[in-house]
C-alpha cells in the first residue's frame, strides 16, 4: 500500500479564495486552501493517489488555466510532489503564522510560542483542516470587531462558527455570554477543542449544530453578532440574523466579495441597519451595522 500522497500547488495571487474554488470543487479535485497573508496569496493544494493521477490532475488544471484566465482567474501551477500520508494533516502548518489582531488579542498556532505584548490576550488556535485561523481577510476583519467591543458587551454571538475562533476570542476577552453555531458536525467538534484548548470553562460557550436558516437563537439576545459567512447566505438568511441583535447591539457582517457587498449592505438597510463602516482586504468585504435610531 502506497504510504504517500502525490499533490502539486495552486498560488493565486489575487488572494481570493472564490470563484477559484468553485472552479477547483468543478473538477472534483480533493484539495485544501491556505491564505499566505504574508504575501497576500491563496495557496491550494491538489492531492492525488499515485504519480499518475498527480500528472493527470495537473494537465486538467493547465489545460482550463486559459479559460480560467478569461474569467479572470489567475492561478499558478507548481510542479509534483510526494507528501507522506502521516504528513498530509500537518502540511498546511506552513501557511500558519502568529496573527496580531491589535495590541490586545493576538491568534497564534498552538504548536508556536511568539512573542506576546503586555496586556495582550493570547488565543490559540488549531483548526486541523478546517476553515478559521485568523489569517483569513473576513476573520482578520470580525476579530477586530469582538476585540473593540469586547469591554462594552455581555453577550456574543458566533454564527458559522468553523474552528470556533471567533467565540473563542469573545469568551477570552471577557464576553459573559457566548454562543457559536454551524451547520457542519465537525465544524462544532473542533470548536469545542479550541474552548479546551484555551484553558475556558465548558459553560463558557454554547455550542450547537444549525444554519443562519433555522437557527433559533435567542430572539434581541445578543449585544454583538458575527455572521461570517458567504454574502448570498447573508442576503437570504437577513430576517433571521436580523432577529438575533439587541435594538442597541452591533451586527458585523463578513465572508462577503467586494463586489457583492453594496447588495449585503442594501439588503440589511430595508430591515432598518444602518452601515457604520466596512473595510476591504483584497477581494474581500466586511463591515459593522446597527439598528437606525428612530
Amino acid at each position: 500500500m502506497d504510504e504517500k500522497l502525490y499533490c502539486f500547488r495552486l498560488e493565486d495571487p489575487s488572494g481570493e479564495f472564490e470563484p477559484a474554488t468553485e472552479l477547483l470543487d468543478a473538477l472534483e479535485l480533493q484539495y485544501s486552501s491556505f491564505f499566505d497573508r504574508e504575501n497576500m496569496t491563496v495557496i491550494h493544494t491538489v492531492y492525488a493517489e499515485s504519480p499518475s493521477e498527480a500528472q493527470t490532475l495537473l494537465d486538467s488544471v493547465v489545460a482550463m488555466l486559459p479559460l480560467w484566465r478569461e474569467m479572470e482567474v489567475e492561478l499558478i501551477p507548481g510542479t509534483i510532489f510526494e507528501l507522506e500520508k502521516n504528513e498530509w494533516a500537518n502540511a498546511w502548518k506552513k501557511y500558519f503564522r502568529p496573527v496580531e489582531i491589535s495590541p490586545t488579542l493576538l491568534v497564534t498556532p498552538a504548536w508556536m510560542e511568539p512573542e506576546v505584548k503586555p496586556e495582550q490576550t493570547v488565543l490559540k488556535i488549531d483548526t486541523g483542516m478546517s476553515f478559521g485561523t485568523g489569517q483569513h481577510p473576513t476573520t482578520f476583519y470580525c476579530l477586530k470587531k469582538i476585540d473593540q467591543f469586547a469591554p462594552e458587551i455581555s453577550s456574543m454571538l458566533d454564527a458559522g462558527c468553523g474552528s470556533g475562533i471567533l467565540a473563542v476570542a469573545a469568551a477570552l476577552r471577557g464576553v459573559e455570554y457566548v454562543e457559536g453555531f454551524d451547520f457542519d458536525p465537525d465544524a462544532v467538534e473542533m470548536s469545542r477543542q479550541n474552548q479546551q484548548l484555551n484553558a475556558l470553562a465548558p459553560d463558557s460557550i454554547k455550542w450547537a449544530c444549525g444554519d443562519a436558516g433555522n437557527y433559533p437563537g435567542i430572539p434581541e439576545k445578543y449585544d454583538l453578532v458575527c455572521a461570517n459567512i458567504l454574502g448570498h447566505l447573508l442576503i437570504t438568511f437577513r430576517f433571521n440574523i436580523a432577529s438575533w441583535v439587541k435594538p442597541e447591539g452591533k451586527l458585523v457582517l463578513a465572508g462577503i466579495l467586494k463586489s457583492d457587498f453594496d447588495k449585503v449592505s442594501g439588503s440589511f438597510a430595508e430591515l432598518g441597519f444602518a452601515e457604520l463602516e466596512r473595510e476591504t482586504i483584497g477581494e474581500w468585504t466586511g463591515g459593522l451595522f446597527a439598528w437606525k435610531k428612530g
